[in-house]
């Protein structure tokens, strides 16, 4: 059994480093850094994905805000209207993904280029980077599952509970080791991302299955289901049609340096 323990928080004069926006900052790094090198291997332009980051995270952390606050907890707003903007105070993860989808269309879409030729570099990239933000989850225990006596269970107050954090990063670390093991498989190049889609909205629709619903501060339900379980659906539908669809060639090959036949990497030091 695992104990029960929170980091403190790190004071630098009137800034308050908290230990979950640590592993959400390391998370988001090393998805960069991940997703420029993927690009990089596959003689693509790296460019776009470095120029896409910081929006990314902006529409992320934006949508994951109100994706808590309008279908996790909808009470919230009783507290003032100005919790709207209070993108720091509470944020989900699955309405972060919905936000860099978001944010992903209208960039590349904006920047006339086909999303489908970077795809699997956003498959190798994300999958990791979202694994380590959510250590950050299971450091803080702020999603708490039912009562058990299973051996990864955390020693919470009042009794051991599953630490669905920990379950996410568990399952996000082993669908990247997958992702990097079959990136070189033929059939599967340009269907990372839907496979990723897959194999993670299998694993947390059933990780939500395991939420409190004992406690004082738990995830609303319609229907018996989550929202996150919703997004699941939707994931698994996109997962499906993205294994079985033809993938179309690529059209954005890396360009080439001055020198004539090498290829220079624009934006690696990001």
């Amino acid at each position: 059994m695992i104990p029960y323990w929170k980091p403190p928080s790190i004071h630098l004069g009137p800034v308050t480093i908290e230990p979950f926006g640590i592993f959400v900052a390391l998370g988001i790094l090393l998805a960069a850094r991940l997703l420029v090198r993927a690009a990089e291997r596959e003689k693509l332009d790296p460019t776009p994905l470095a120029d896409y980051a910081m929006w990314g995270v902006l529409t992320g952390v934006v949508v994951g805000h109100l994706v808590h606050l309008l279908f996790y907890h909808p009470e919230e707003m009783s507290k003032s209207p100005f919790q709207l903007l209070k993108v720091w105070d509470g944020l989900s993860s699955f309405g972060g993904l919905v936000g860099g989808i978001l944010a992903a269309v209208v960039f590349f879409r904006i920047r006339k280029l086909r999303f489908n030729d970077y795809a699997d570099c956003f498959a190798l990239g994300v999958a990791p980077g979202w694994a380590v933000a959510r250590l950050g989850c299971f450091a803080v225990h702020d999603h708490p599952g039912v009562l058990t006596d299973f051996f990864l269970a955390v020693n919470f107050p009042g009794g051991a509970r599953h630490d669905l954090g920990l379950y996410d990063a568990i399952a996000l670390f082993a669908i990247s080791g997958l992702l990097y093991a079959l990136r070189n498989a033929g059939k599967l190049q340009g269907r990372l991302l839907p496979l990723t889609a897959l194999l993670y909205a299998v694993c947390r629709f059933y990780f939500d299955r395991l939420r409190a619903q004992d406690m004082s501060y738990v995830d609303a339900r319609y229907f018996n289901l989550t929202p996150a379980q919703y997004g699941c659906i939707a994931l698994v539908a996109y997962g499906i049609w993205g294994l079985v669809r033809r993938v179309p060639a690529r059209t954005a090959p890396m360009p080439p340096s001055s020198s004539g036949g090498s290829t220079k990497p624009v934006g690696a030091a990001r």
